[in-house]
């Protein structure tokens, strides 16, 4: 939890009452290795954060698993727009390593909404830091050669 409440401070001021409400709506679990989080066709329930170990996201194409991103610690991941529309998500979550995550679901997600003075506002800004991350890559992959991307990395 201390881990969540570090990000959420390193961009929003938390009162009292926010800290309290996100600490009674997230939830802890640990998750060994090679956990499957979500499935393609299912739809995804929950918003995460990874406080320790690795998760990939990936899609499997025709057999082929592509994948597209690898979660850093210490940061916010979901299918988001099967999480937010509630439809059947494209994508695979999966654990690497054994896992320290924190969640919440979509009830607990609008109720913190309405209840907190910060977290429509902190979403907002996680969400366009993830857009411009991505934004950035199909930039990359537009203009770098393969070694200037790994280079980057």
């Amino acid at each position: 939890m201390k881990n969540l409440l570090n990000y959420i401070q390193s961009r929003f001021t938390l009162t009292e009452e926010d800290t309290r409400l996100v600490q009674h709506y997230f939830i802890t679990e640990h998750v060994p290795a090679q956990t499957k989080l979500l499935e393609a066709g299912k739809v995804e329930r929950y918003v995460y954060f990874l406080s320790e170990g690795i998760v990939k996201g990936y899609q499997n194409l025709d057999g082929k698993i592509v994948v597209q991103h690898l979660v850093p610690e210490q940061d916010f991941f979901t299918s988001l727009d099967s999480f937010m529309s509630e439809t059947p998500a494209p994508d695979y979550y999966e654990t690497i390593t054994d896992c320290k995550l924190l969640k919440i679901s979509k009830t607990d997600y609008n109720l913190l909404q309405t209840q907190s003075t910060f977290w429509s506002d902190f979403i907002k800004t996680v969400t366009n830091e993830h857009l411009n991350c991505k934004l950035e890559r199909v930039k990359d992959f537009q203009i770098l050669t393969a070694k200037q991307r790994y280079e980057k990395l």
